[in-house]
């Protein structure tokens, strides 16, 4: 493996063109055969420029433990600067919920908590949110976060049958509103 790759974990039948392709299944053909419940990872330190997790990171780390292995394993290989890409289904979704092999909700709240920036403010303002980040030596800081609408609630907010007033209402009040996030984390060392 080179010195800086983009890596895209648990791939699936997803493989990405110049990437490297890492899953568990052989079938799925990936590049590395890895399971990333088990760490250390066969990847060096701070090789990853790039990390995509599509559809992955909600499958892991169903104890803390083992999130944390998870969460301290990304962050090593990521260099300096590195983007990390994932994309998860709303924990409040079908789609979600439906899925037995899903043992973790995904949220962007629950990513506040590996930022040391923003850990040193919940210190700061005597808040007890969980500063993991300081906790399991990681630092990353959400750069982009974005949702996707579940398709009726996409097309009624695309006609302006509902305001974003509403919709954030929506969102906040019932299920099978939002179908996925989008976040993208940068790894700060």
């Amino acid at each position: 493996m080179g010195d800086e790759m983009r890596i895209n974990l648990g791939c699936g039948t997803r493989k990405l063109p110049g990437w490297v392709n890492i899953d568990h299944d052989p079938a799925c053909e990936p590049d590395v055969l890895h399971d990333l419940e088990e760490a250390p990872w066969p990847i060096p330190d701070c090789a990853a420029e790039a990390v995509e997790m599509h559809h992955v990171l909600e499958h892991l780390g169903a104890t803390t433990a083992s999130f944390r292995a998870i969460m301290r394993e990304i962050y090593r290989i990521c260099r300096n600067g590195a983007s990390v890409g994932i994309t998860v289904p709303h924990p409040r979704h079908d789609n979600f919920l439906g899925d037995p092999t899903h043992v973790r909700p995904i949220t962007p709240q629950l990513l506040e908590l590996f930022s040391r920036r923003m850990n040193a403010h919940w210190r700061e303002i005597g808040t007890p949110h969980s500063r993991l980040a300081e906790a399991w030596g990681v630092d990353f800081e959400i750069t982009e976060r974005r949702t996707s609408l579940e398709g009726d609630w996409y097309a009624r907010f695309s006609r302006g049958d509902i305001d974003e007033d509403e919709l954030r209402h929506a969102m906040a009040t019932y299920n099978n509103v939002v179908a996925e996030y989008h976040i993208v984390l940068q790894a700060r060392k």
